[in-house]
């Protein structure tokens, strides 16, 4: 079935015969596309040039920011709450209470978060890359 069918289009390809008439037309229409297909590839590489140069950025203001609040919130004195909520029982105390660990433990998962969010543009920004690459 599929050897009459690959015989069926072998034999329509074969039938047509193209005529080229104007050759300066079809030259300046396979330059102008040519063109259009190597301004895109240009395009792609400027956004890729582009995403790699936020990446960084966003990486150092990251482990920047990161690391001066984790400093700001273990340099204060251990005693002194980050937060006051004025009670002296329940919930909110329990948070006064802890507020240094859960607040250091929150810009760790914060960091943590933007770390791998950070890796895993760069792998989409590369694989960008080996695709326009290969066409």
């Amino acid at each position: 079935m599929t050897m009459t069918k690959d015989k069926a289009l072998e034999e329509l390809f074969l039938a047509q015969t193209p005529h080229f008439t104007d050759s300066d037309r079809f030259m300046a229409s396979l330059t102008k596309r040519l063109d259009a297909v190597e301004y895109l590839k240009q395009y792609q590489e400027r956004t890729i040039r582009r995403y790699k140069m936020m990446m960084v950025a966003a990486f150092v203001v990251g482990i920047i920011s990161g690391g001066v609040a984790i400093a700001f919130v273990l340099s204060t004195p251990i005693q002194v709450p980050l937060v006051s909520f004025q009670v002296q029982t329940g919930f909110l105390l329990w948070l006064s209470e802890n507020s240094r660990l859960i607040a250091t433990a929150g810009l760790s998962l914060l960091m943590s978060f933007g770390l791998i969010s950070i890796v895993s543009n760069v792998q989409d920004i590369l694989q960008m890359r080996t695709r326009l690459e290969a066409s």
